[in-house]
């Protein structure tokens, strides 16, 4: 059995912060506190940390910000912390690299289980390619180099992904010229049901197609299927 996973909570409220930590720390997991982002990048650079839990209202540097600079190194993922009804939030953070969101005020319990089912996805001992795991396949006009996580096109370019947007995009690879729902696809990245109201795959797809298609109005490499869900459309083979 490894170490615990390390839990770095960045809130403004130290009431909410010292509680998460405290239940977490019951649940087995190590706990380390931040009042803000500059208090967090102090702490980033000291510690090694397995998932980021992030608060998107803090004076200075916002959860938003913050998510928007740490995401695209895909190495942490981060659930964020949201205001009750601030729907915008949630889509905006999802769209920037989130892992996941919860809305405040929320079940302690309920942030254990997100943690875990996103650790669970992260977790660098189990691979996040699936059958795809240390090979190089080329799609479209594209190579996806899966030990590093990036993307790479005719001129050599490299385009990060994050850790969500790796995942998604192997799950498609996988499964190319398949019709895959968004309850499927939610299924097969994050292991659990979509709600009625979940963007979740919708803004991932989003995220994935502004960095992969030629021209994001009209998508020809991850294709809509009206009333079906997504479908890859483009054969893959190992690469050269």
């Amino acid at each position: 059995m490894g170490p615990p996973p390390h839990i770095l909570i960045v809130d403004d409220h130290a009431q909410i912060r010292e509680s998460v930590a405290r239940f977490l720390e019951k649940n087995g997991m190590r706990t380390t506190v931040a009042k803000d982002a500059v208090e967090m990048d102090a702490k980033l650079v000291t510690g090694h940390f397995d998932l980021l839990v992030l608060d998107v209202m803090m004076p200075g540097e916002d959860g938003l910000s913050v998510c928007r600079r740490l995401a695209p190194k895909g190495d942490l993922p981060i659930i964020m912390l949201t205001a009750l009804g601030e729907e915008t939030d949630r889509i905006v953070g999802l769209e920037i690299g989130a892992d996941d969101y919860l809305a405040k005020p929320f079940n302690p319990r309920e942030l254990l289980a997100r943690i875990k089912s996103v650790l669970r996805r992260s977790n660098r001992d189990e691979p996040l390619a699936g059958s795809l795991a240390g090979r190089k396949v080329s799609f479209a006009h594209w190579i996806l180099d899966t030990d590093r996580q990036v993307l790479i096109d005719g001129s050599a370019t490299e385009t990060p992904l994050t850790t969500s947007e790796f995942k998604l995009l192997a799950v498609l690879l996988e499964r190319a010229r398949m019709v895959l729902s968004r309850d499927q696809l939610l299924d097969l990245t994050a292991g659990r049901s979509a709600g009625p109201m979940d963007r979740t795959i919708d803004n991932q797809i989003s995220r994935l197609r502004r960095k992969i298609e030629p021209d994001v109005l009209r998508p020809s490499v991850i294709k809509t299927v009206r009333n079906g869900g997504y479908c890859l459309a483009a054969d893959v083979e190992d690469a050269i």
